[in-house]
């Protein structure tokens, strides 16, 4: 005969579970308390013994009078129970259970779970996940590369005055892109500006060229900074902002209705916000430029005893227009590169909450690192053919 009771403290529901052989070789398992999933159920350790010992017993049956009460808990023990006794070929007798649970058991017992239905985990080998990334990495890499055509042939239709967009919406987003991006834009520029300067400061005081700071700042600020930090600045403030628009759009089903009404989403949507901010993306470069020039002056002049007309004049002799065409260019590239992924990543939205977050940010990392490839890019081929 093998016994086993289970008894929990006060906090939990009490539960209790005793199993003997019966004198016709069947066993009785007898149920006593509150089965529910708040109690701490007892394991099988007691019901293998008990099969174990001795001859195989004919028959299980139940005893649960004293059961005061049961829910899912007590469901999922016996389905265990009657697991165990399955693989052990033991019958089931069910009639002494409550008239409730015998029909969910019923229930849940009619179909037999199929083959192979249950998800089971398995590892993939190292080359396979390399291989399954790849294959995600080239649709990918397809779907932008269509993104990008229907663009081009969205602007094609605008050549030819055929694309439906409001020109109003064109001149709210040229407002968004341009002038209230000035507060932000002036604050990096300034103080990007400000950090060049002394940092090269430091260095060229140290064998009496703190005038040079002037060419540092201004090169710098003309050539790289200037539209790097603007870019990854609209990536956060207006990609991020085109991402979430259009998601939101996927979410409502309103790009849906758009091509319900034979209206193109490239033209209606992604256009408008394209022309904004490529348009203000180098006007805003050229501002950047500016207030990172000021940031330097104020390190120059406040701390390093360079008059501001010194300063102004080095700055104009070390940097031609020729530095700040090449800022210029990199910008533009730089606001389609920020257009393209916080559109293309709210028309790939998914259609809840989550995707709507998750797009945005998909839209502002893309950005940045697109930017800062382009920039080693662009950076490389001027050197090489000496510009």
């Amino acid at each position: 005969m093998a016994d086993t009771k289970h008894t929990a403290d006060m906090s939990p529901p009490q539960t209790g579970l005793s199993i003997n052989r019966a004198a016709d070789n069947s066993l009785l398992v007898e149920l006593q308390g509150a089965w529910t999933i708040e109690a701490e159920l007892p394991g099988l350790e007691g019901l293998r013994s008990a099969l174990a010992a001795g001859p195989p017993p004919a028959r299980l049956t139940f005893d649960a009078s004293e059961v005061t009460e049961w829910d899912s808990g007590l469901l999922t023990f016996l389905l265990k129970i009657n697991e165990e006794c399955t693989q052990s070929q033991v019958r089931v007798d069910k009639s002494g259970l409550p008239s409730g649970v015998q029909r969910l058991l019923d229930l849940a017992t009619a179909v037999p779970e199929r083959k192979g239905a249950r998800r089971e985990i398995k590892r993939e080998s190292f080359l396979a996940r390399i291989g399954k990334r790849a294959i995600e990495q080239q649709g990918t890499m397809t779907e932008t590369l269509s993104f990008v055509g229907e663009l081009v042939l969205s602007f094609g239709r605008l050549l030819l005055g055929k694309a439906r967009f409001r020109p109003s919406e064109l001149w709210l987003f040229v407002q968004e892109t341009g002038a209230q991006a000035l507060p932000i834009v002036t604050l990096i520029g300034i103080l990007v500006g400000l950090i060049l300067a002394f940092i090269g400061a430091v260095q060229l005081a140290m064998f009496g060229a703190q005038i040079y700071v002037a060419n540092l700042v201004g090169l710098g600020m003309a050539r790289e900074m200037g539209a790097m930090m603007t870019g990854i600045i609209m990536a956060g403030r207006t990609g991020a902002s085109y991402a979430a628009q259009i998601g939101t759009m996927q979410v409502n089903e309103e790009i849906d209705a758009l091509k319900t009404l034979g209206i193109s989403p490239m033209d209606f949507l992604v256009l408008p916000r394209m022309i904004a901010l490529t348009l203000m993306m180098p006007l805003l470069c050229i501002y950047s430029d500016l207030m990172g020039i000021l940031g330097g002056a104020i390190v120059g002049i406040g701390l390093f005893d360079i008059t501001p007309t010194q300063y102004f004049n080095q700055t104009m002799e070390a940097v031609p227009l020729v530095h700040f065409w090449v800022g210029i260019f990199k910008s533009t590239i730089y606001g389609i590169i920020v257009a393209i992924a916080g559109c293309h990543r709210g028309m790939q939205c998914g259609r809840s909450a989550s995707a709507v977050g998750e797009a945005t940010t998909s839209a502002v990392v893309t950005a940045i690192v697109w930017i800062i490839i382009w920039c080693s890019i662009t950076t490389i081929m001027f050197h090489v053919i000496g510009i």
